[in-house]
């Protein structure tokens, strides 16, 4: 590698900090799942059954097709470099370095933003079980526990991670037995086809494509799968798979659990447009009112719990790129440690909790704390996603460095999936744009400084 031009350091590359393979597909899946979250559809089920006039399902019909193509490109992108950097490898080898620096740099703004919005779910959650409690305390709590199993490394979180899919898997699947236990013995509050067709008011492609905006936020998460490909026993090919099988299993979960609310809520569409403060709790309204109490906690529960381990995915996948970013120099090199005994980036654990902390616990001591974190997440990983469709034409069509150009793949779904994401992104509240503008001033200011201090790096050129 030359000096005048280095790229991204290969993990393999002698005295290279390096993670151990330790990883399987269904642990993978395992794990994307539970940054997703099986039933992220509930919380925002009543904002989008408001926005695109009782048809939710096909809004995330729509949103997994939208994914879907980010995932196509997502998979393309860690067989041809399967580095844990994800977005920051993928764009330095398919664009440029700085590009690669970028991408990394909006990539941490998500996964310290999501991981603390997760503390906070999980605080608000168990405080209204022990309001003796106050939220920040659960929070720190959780920031502890969380922070504690990723410094234990990547085979001691995998378990934990299962057992946390499995009862988050058995409650929603719960909820589901007992709506279609209600649906046969007392039929639906809407017609069977409303929620595909409108009712009466008919579907609005326009009503449809507005709450899409809204939707994709709770596909945010699969993304992360990328970050553990040098951690996978299965080969290149395995982050590819399990991304998409990942989306495709939350996708229906999503289409399923959001039919099955909308037969059976007691709220019309325009009774929760009129008064959004019943959007957020409606789905829980719904349990509450046609299958009991009981459920209804166990689900908030589910919710609660996983929300926390949901926070421990974000805070490893952002080890992870920080500790590909400071081994390819990009950030301290002091960054790139890993424990030669658990296997994990050490030094980007803790970092990455940092954020957490600093974050999670400022807005749980504030009362618009929760919208104000949440409003903000979109833009780090909408323009991450982006960079990612990019790096795919610049990779494979223009650099040449995958074999012979396939059109359909290499161009055209890597433009269409980056133009609709942009469509999304201008959609996004001044508030996230404002932060994700500041984000990247932060990011250009720091390359400006690694530059200097490096005697002004070139981007590598091309290899044939």
């Amino acid at each position: 590698m030359s000096s005048a031009a280095p790229g991204p350091a290969a993990p393999q590359d002698q005295d290279q900090p390096a993670l151990q393979r330790r990883m399987g597909t269904a642990q993978l899946l395992a794990y994307g799942l539970v940054f997703i979250g099986p039933a992220a559809a509930v919380g925002v089920w009543g904002t989008l059954d408001a926005k695109s006039g009782g048809v939710v399902p096909v809004v995330y019909l729509v949103a997994t097709l939208v994914m879907g193509l980010t995932a196509s490109s997502y998979a393309l992108m860690s067989r041809a470099v399967p580095r844990a950097g994800s977005v920051f490898a993928y764009a330095s080898e398919g664009i440029g370095r700085r590009v690669g620096h970028m991408g990394g740099w909006m990539m941490l703004l998500d996964y310290v933003l999501i991981p603390s919005v997760a503390y906070l779910f999980s605080g608000i959650a168990l405080h209204s079980l022990v309001p003796q409690v106050p939220v920040w305390a659960f929070v720190a709590l959780a920031v502890v526990v969380s922070t504690g199993l990723n410094l234990a490394g990547i085979t001691v979180t995998s378990r934990v991670i299962a057992v946390v899919v499995l009862v988050e898997v058995l409650v929603l699947a719960a909820v589901v037995i007992a709506g279609i236990g209600v649906l046969a013995s007392h039929g639906p509050v809407r017609g069977w086809l409303d929620p595909l067709t409108g009712g009466a008011a008919g579907l609005h492609p326009s009503l449809v494509l507005g709450a899409v905006s809204v939707a994709v936020l709770s596909y945010l998460g699969f993304d992360a799968l990328a970050t553990f490909a040098e951690e996978t026993r299965g080969g290149a090919s395995a982050i590819g798979r399990a991304t998409l099988v990942c989306l495709a299993v939350a996708g229906l979960l999503f289409v399923v659990q959001t039919y099955l609310g909308a037969l059976l809520s007691p709220l019309t569409p325009q009774e929760l447009q009129a008064d959004p403060s019943l959007q957020g709790d409606a789905y829980y309204a719904m349990v509450d009112s046609a299958m009991g109490p009981l459920l209804h906690a166990l689900l908030s529960l589910a919710k609660g719990a996983g929300a926390m381990f949901s926070a421990l995915v974000g805070q490893a996948a952002a080890s992870r790129i920080i500790m590909d970013m400071a081994r390819s120099g990009s950030l301290p090199r002091a960054l790139s440690r890993v424990s030669p005994r658990t296997g994990a980036p050490v030094a980007g654990v803790l970092i990455a909790a940092a954020g957490n902390v600093a974050v999670s616990l400022w807005a749980s001591t504030r009362g618009d704390g929760l919208d104000v974190v949440s409003s903000a997440v979109d833009v780090g990983a909408i323009t991450g996603f982006v960079l990612v469709h990019a790096s795919v034409i610049g990779y494979f069509a223009v650099r040449r460095r995958g074999g012979p150009v396939r059109p359909l793949v290499h161009v055209v779904i890597p433009v269409v999936g980056a133009l609709l994401l942009l469509a999304v992104l201008i959609s996004s509240s001044p508030l996230a744009l404002l932060v994700g503008g500041g984000w990247a001033v932060l990011g250009v200011l720091l390359l400006l400084v690694r530059q200097r201090r490096d005697g002004h790096r070139q981007d590598p050129a091309p290899r044939p």
